[in-house]
């Protein structure tokens, strides 16, 4: 289940609010205006739309909103969920055999789930199933890097073309400086040109491609779990023995929260009986 992830939007107009303060606190309103420069913001996000077009085909960026709206997303998966799933299945595998499974997958909404425990119920095996599902999440990686390089590559180039329109800038000065009234406005183009690339990709793109990147390690580090948990069940295992042995995943913290909820559910059977 995916969520909203705030942190994403804190950050971002956090950072912008950082950068307003700073401009405000010495230019007061009239410095706010003196940051707008529309020839630098069209050398930057033109150079900056040319260069991913030229980088990446047209269905790389079809896909280009979707791996931004992930950035703003965040998934909701218990790791204690997950274990205490499998250990659910182990046992009624035990006790009414692999087929009986099939009812228990209605209330699972992961696909990569369903796959490994009907693959588990078809008898197929354990080494295969393991090579069947590393197949599919490292296909997953490959898709989450190849989306993911649109924001990468956003974050080389914005800083890249900001200089290229300082450059430009500073060439249009050089040629004026007989005429002083171009001055001014020649080196704002070359300042600030640089100023919205080195925003942009070290406020926006390179800390979105972060944030996936972990996204990413996250969403294998589950799925490994997943196909031990599956080859588990398929393999018979004793279920506090598969507990134990998915456990080793959990951080010392999560095992904590787990022994504290286990003992305050003891305590409330214990005051109900």
């Amino acid at each position: 289940m995916k969520k909203t992830d705030i942190l994403t939007p804190i950050g971002i107009t956090l950072g912008f609010m950082m950068v307003m303060f700073g401009i405000l606190s010495s230019g007061g309103i009239g410095g706010i205006v003196s940051f707008f420069q529309v020839a630098s913001v069209l050398i930057v996000l033109g150079g900056l739309c040319a260069a991913l077009l030229i980088n990446f085909n047209l269905d790389q960026l079809k896909i280009t909103h979707r791996v931004l709206k992930e950035a703003f997303n965040k998934n909701e998966n218990s790791l204690s969920d997950l274990i205490e799933l499998f250990v659910r299945l182990s046992e009624r595998a035990r006790r009414e055999g692999l087929l009986a499974l099939e009812n228990e997958l209605d209330d699972v909404d992961d696909p990569f789930i369903r796959k490994g425990v009907l693959l588990a119920i078809d008898g197929i095996e354990p080494e295969v199933i393991n090579d069947i599902m590393s197949a599919e999440i490292t296909a997953m990686e490959d898709r989450h890097l190849k989306g993911r390089m649109i924001i990468e590559k956003a974050g080389e180039y914005a800083p890249a073309w900001g200089m290229i329109g300082t450059l430009i800038g500073l060439v249009l000065m050089l040629n004026n400086l007989s005429d002083p009234t171009t001055l001014g406005p020649n080196m704002a183009v070359a300042l600030l040109t640089t100023f919205y690339g080195s925003v942009l990709a070290n406020l926006v793109f390179i800390p979105m491609a972060g944030k996936l990147e972990m996204k990413t390690d996250e969403e294998v580090f589950m799925k490994q779990i997943v196909i031990e948990g599956v080859i588990g069940v398929q393999s018979g295992q004793n279920p506090r023995v598969l507990k134990e042995k998915l456990s080793a995943f959990l951080s010392e913290n999560d095992k904590k929260a787990d022994e504290e909820a286990a003992e305050e559910f003891m305590e409330e059977t214990v005051n109900e009986a």
